[in-house]
Order: C-alpha cells, then structure tokens, then sequence
C-alpha cells in the first residue's frame, strides 16, 4: 500500500541525505520525493510516497522522529490530501498530427509551453493518475522525453501538520 509521509525538518544541509538513508537502511524504495522550504525559511517540508504494511511504515516513522532535525510528521490520508505532481512531456508531431495532440493537451486541461516543427512540450500539474493518461494518451506519436516533479501534498480543510 502506499503511503504519503509529510516531514517538516530543519533547513540545512545533510537533513536530506539523513532521512533517505533511513528509508534506504529498512529496505523501503521511495516512489515520489520533494523538498521544498516553508514560509519559515529555516524549515523545509519533505513529502515522500513509499510503498509498505502500516506496520513497516509506522516503525520508520518512529525511527525519523530520532533524528535531530526532524520537527513533525505526519502520514497523510489519501481522503484527506490534496496532492499535484507537475510533468513536462515532449512529443514528437508532424503538421499532420500537431492538431490532435494540441487537443488531447486541451482536454487534458494542460499547458502547451513549445511548439518547434517537430515537437509539442506539454506542461501538466495534477494527480498522478491524470499525468499517467495523458503519456498514455502521447504515447503513439512517439514521446521524446519526460521529466516529473515529486509528489507535493497538503491535507484538506484548516488540518495542517504545524
């Protein structure tokens, strides 16, 4: 099952590389990583998509709030998230089939960011499940790179993890 961990830790160097080794050390692959820092610039928040048994997860949890720079965690509820991931996907199109893939991007409520004779860049920020139709929908005119952020999220309603 996956599970989305929220960490607000202390803004300085090694915290990250700290926090992954953990995970690496319980032999947990983490799907989805982002950093970024708060309207606190002296803390960042860290969101991290891992697959594992409560149990499992609920044991890293314990072991992450040993660390010194750690502030708070929480794991956040699929029900109770709002979550975005933003991609940048660049297609290969000839005049023929620009149009078409123009309007998958329009109904796909994505932004068109370059057009070149040969190629559309596509730029989408949504759930990763959107992102994962829309490269399937790109897919048979021929994907010429991908790039995705992590997964960021916040709980719903006035919940928050301070």
């Amino acid at each position: 099952m996956k599970h989305t961990i929220s960490i607000l830790v202390e803004n300085h160097a090694g915290v990250l590389s700290r926090i992954s080794g953990l995970f690496s050390r319980r032999g947990f692959n983490i799907d989805s990583l982002a950093v970024g820092i708060t309207d606190d610039p002296t803390m960042s928040r860290i969101t991290i998509i891992v697959n594992g048994d409560d149990y499992t997860v609920e044991q890293v949890e314990k072991q992450l709030y040993k660390l010194i720079d750690v502030y708070k965690i929480k794991r956040l509820k699929v029900e109770e998230t709002i979550s975005r991931e933003l991609m940048l996907v660049k297609v290969s199109c000839t005049s023929e089939n620009r149009g078409d893939i123009i309007d998958i991007a329009r109904v796909m409520q994505s932004k068109i960011c370059d057009i070149s004779s040969e190629s559309i860049t596509i730029e989408i920020s949504d759930t990763t499940d959107r992102l994962e139709i829309l490269q399937e929908l790109l897919r048979p005119y021929g994907i010429l790179e991908i790039v995705r952020t992590g997964t960021i999220a916040l709980q719903k309603g006035n919940k928050s993890i301070c």
